[in-house]
């Protein structure tokens, strides 16, 4: 009998064993969607100092993991709302605070943050998941009514790119973008090891405080310019649009549709010489255009894939046809007279580059052209 019970005995400590580690094995990471768990308690309490809560405060925090950080938030916050992807992390941190007074306080909602109708908040603070930095940054900018603050985890590289300034290496459509929406601030470095697992890069942390009100300007009009001064930062604006045939065209179609809506009517046909010849383009035109396949290299990794291929169609287009000899438009050396005029006479920008240029000449640019009927959206 003894025997019998010492053998059920250890039976019992093989079955507990073998059912921690299978809870063990539940929880691992998926680093593919982003789960890099923050586990310095200290880090998590600077974050959460950083963003100067208020008792009164609603804090949506995306992406909990097993809730630590949301621990520090329910500390000094009136409710969290924590949304979270993966099931599992969802239910680990709705057990955490389980039987807790801070219980009633905290929502969790399962779903992407990128197809959720987010509620009302104050404040966001998350431990960001890399892959969707750039789209949550907008989507949080773009939220009615705009929160107090968001203070953010991202890759120490985007975060660096958020808040660059002209001239600077990293300075981007993204950093201008983001700027025109909001105040954005550098607050502290993370390293990798105050992850679980470790990412592969560093981290810093950033806090971004909406504009407010918000900047009475079109959000396509305004982004559709910056794609284009950023496809080629590097490169003169007027190379940038007057020398890329590709650019022009679009520019030339847009024109056309505003006339259209505004019942402006616009002189058709190829232009004529003074013989009454119709013009083509000729080689003196073709010296100051870009060669077409260099658009194709664009500078910006925050141009999205879709503006990339389409670009790129539309380009290899234009090298099919290249060689052949197009007839000039009316419409065509009317738009190219605007685009001249506002980057030459009434900017004085044709020969800057985006890299560096500020938000203010931007602004201006984007004014003179919509004077001229020059659309982007």
């Amino acid at each position: 009998m003894p025997k019998a019970q010492k053998q059920k005995r250890n039976s019992a400590h093989a079955d507990a064993a073998a059912k921690t580690k299978a809870a063990h094995s539940i929880f691992k990471m998926n680093t593919d969607i982003g789960q890099h768990v923050l586990k310095n308690p200290g880090i998590a309490e600077q974050i959460v100092h950083k963003a100067d809560l208020k008792q009164s405060d609603i804090v949506l925090e995306i992406g909990p993991g097993t809730g630590n950080l949301t621990a520090k938030i329910l500390e000094k916050a009136k409710k969290v709302i924590a949304v979270e992807l993966d099931p599992r992390m969802a239910a680990e941190v709705t057990k955490r605070f389980q039987g807790t007074p801070a219980q009633k306080r905290l929502e969790v909602i399962l779903g992407d943050v990128m197809k959720t109708e987010l509620p009302y908040f104050d404040v966001c603070i998350s431990n960001t998941p890399y892959q969707i930095s750039s789209p949550l940054t907008f989507k949080l900018l773009a939220t009615t009514p705009a929160p107090r603050t968001c203070v953010l985890m991202f890759q120490r590289e985007f975060a660096l790119r958020l808040f660059a300034k002209p001239g600077d290496k990293l300075y981007s459509r993204l950093s201008v973008n983001a700027q025109m929406w909001a105040k954005i601030d550098h607050i502290m470095k993370v390293g990798k090891n105050n992850f679980k697992p470790p990412p592969l890069v560093e981290s810093s942390v950033i806090r971004m405080v909406p504009k407010v009100p918000r900047p009475q300007i079109n959000y396509e009009e305004w982004d559709g310019l910056l794609r284009i001064a950023f496809v080629r930062k590097n490169k003169t604006l007027r190379a940038s649009f007057i020398g890329t045939p590709t650019i022009m065209n679009m520019l030339e179609q847009n024109y056309r549709t505003w006339c259209a809506q505004n019942d402006i009517p616009v002189e058709d046909g190829p232009v004529e010489d003074a013989d009454g010849d119709a013009m083509d383009m000729g080689q003196e035109q073709q010296d100051e255009e870009e060669p077409v396949d260099e658009v194709m290299d664009m500078d910006d990794d925050d141009v999205p894939d879709f503006f990339k291929e389409e670009a790129n169609a539309r380009i290899q287009q234009a090298l099919k046809s290249h060689p052949q000899r197009k007839k000039r438009g009316k419409v065509s050396e009317l738009v190219r007279e605007k685009v001249r005029q506002v980057l030459e006479d009434e900017t004085g920008l044709a020969d800057k580059r985006a890299r560096m240029c500020d938000e203010n000449e931007f602004l201006k640019m984007l004014w003179a052209f919509n004077q001229k009927g020059i659309h982007f959206n």
